[in-house]
């Protein structure tokens, strides 16, 4: 028979034990709190958590356009992405989230000021787990890092698994690092040129939508790797998506004086050669977006501006490791009278050999009358 005191002694440990259970629990959650952010990014490039640690993320999304999350496994980022785009119409029901062997963990697309959260625990094996947003368009800029460690990060300068341009500036926290984050201006508080990344009818929800000096505007597909439309007069209207109302698209005010009818503009190999395209991101150059996407698996770098008269554009394309021939191909119906620094015209195309499209322009400019439509 136990004594009094043993007696006194078991009752405490029964009523102590789960308050010590409950208390380890607490600290072993790791809470991880991530917003997507105006620029096509999260507001966290990079975070880490032990081997084995329980976590809590939630996403909150302070954009003005639609985002997901998706954790991968160690290098199966680019090919999550890649499988997102290929769900083609069944894509937006199942909120780009595809069902791909990398997939480890994701919180499905979230509206403008929206909020969600998933709880999961990382292995115990040490790793870098990329997180990324593959909504049409975005996953090529807009990933991070989850490093299950227990040592140190690598120099944000150095640490090839972020954006190129998050390898700067860091507030650093406890769990995670705020890295290279800029807060972006309000566009209209800018000076043209300045871009939106959005969803614009006849451009696609992965639109890069661009304003120029000399009151013209262009509208780049993100998810299709072309420009499709320009513009001259107002720029945008964003009142919808501001508001956060569902569904809601930026408004196009301009009056359109060129529009993309080629089933893909530039073609290597032969004429007839329609390319596989991937978007790889985009640069700013004096607040110009260059635009980098591979053609064939060739690199291509493309520069729009104005014209200075504001009759046109200049684009600039960089293909610095062609090794076959280059065409342009254009319809006589897009509104547009061509011109080139490099190349032969033949009806509606331009060839250039691999020398010439090291580095070419093409000035387009309206057609008097332009399309108006």
């Amino acid at each position: 028979m136990l004594s009094k005191k043993k007696l006194l002694f078991a009752v405490i440990l029964l009523m102590t034990a789960p308050t010590r259970v409950w208390s380890n629990f607490q600290e072993e959650l790791v809470i991880i709190k991530l917003k997507a952010i105006t620029g096509l990014q999260y507001d966290l490039a990079r975070f880490n958590v032990k081997p084995g640690a329980k976590v809590k993320l939630i996403l909150t999304n302070s954009d003005d356009m639609v985002h997901n999350l998706i954790i991968t496994l160690p290098g199966e980022r680019q090919n999550v992405v890649d499988a997102a785009l290929k769900m083609g119409d069944k894509g937006p029901g199942l909120s780009y989230i595809p069902n791909h062997k990398g997939v480890l963990w994701s919180i499905p697309s979230l509206e403008p000021g929206e909020s969600q959260s998933i709880t999961f625990t990382v292995p115990k094996k040490p790793g870098v787990f990329p997180f990324v947003c593959t909504y049409p368009g975005h996953g090529f800029v807009m990933f991070g890092a989850m490093y299950v460690t227990e040592g140190p990060l690598p120099a944000l300068k150095d640490d090839l698994n972020i954006p190129p341009n998050r390898r700067g500036t860091v507030d650093k926290g406890s769990t995670a690092e705020h890295a290279g984050h800029q807060a972006a201006a309000h566009p209209y508080k800018e000076k043209p040129p300045y871009l939106y990344r959005t969803f614009v009818a006849n451009s696609g929800p992965a639109t890069i939508a661009v304003r120029l000096p000399q009151n013209l505007s262009y509208f780049w597909d993100a998810g299709t790797s072309r420009l499709r439309f320009a513009t001259e007069g107002d720029f945008l209207d964003m009142k919808e998506l501001w508001a956060g109302h569902r569904q809601a698209v930026a408004k196009n005010l301009g009056t359109v004086f060129y529009r993309d009818r080629t089933e893909y503009p530039l073609r290597t190999g032969s004429v007839g050669n329609i390319p596989e395209v991937q978007f790889k991101g985009y640069r700013l150059i004096a607040r110009y977006p260059e635009f980098h996407y591979l053609m064939n698996g060739t690199s291509v770098y493309e520069l729009i501006k104005e014209k200075a008269d504001g009759t046109g554009l200049v684009r600039t394309f960089r293909i610095p490791e062609a090794k076959q021939p280059v065409w342009f191909v254009f319809r006589p119906d897009d509104g547009i009278k061509y011109s080139s620094s490099a190349g032969k015209w033949s009806g509606g195309k331009l060839e250039l050999t691999p020398a010439e499209a090291k580095k070419f322009t093409i000035t387009m400019t309206k057609k008097k009358g332009g399309l108006y439509e």
